[in-house]
């Protein structure tokens, strides 16, 4: 499976991150140990929103879907 996850820092308004992974539980845990340099000076985080998808493709579509303009303003109004 493939996750398509929003994370929220804690610590600083407004700095949010979507990323991909097969799993979840560590990806989250590495971002709260300070593992990831986009993400390191802005933890702790919570977790806000995932979506599961079974194929690759699509998920790397929708991630990169969230990221975009139009993505942005979708995931304001539906999923953060």
């Amino acid at each position: 499976m493939f996750y398509v996850y929003l994370i929220e820092s804690l610590s600083a308004d407004q700095q949010r991150y979507v990323g991909l992974t097969t799993d979840l539980k560590r990806r989250f845990q590495e971002h709260n140990a300070g593992k990831s340099a986009h993400t390191s000076k802005y933890r702790p985080w919570r977790l806000v929103t995932y979506l599961t998808f079974s194929d690759r493709t699509q998920a790397e579509s929708f991630e990169r879907y969230l990221k975009s303009g139009s993505g942005h303003a979708f995931a304001a109004k539906r999923l953060w």
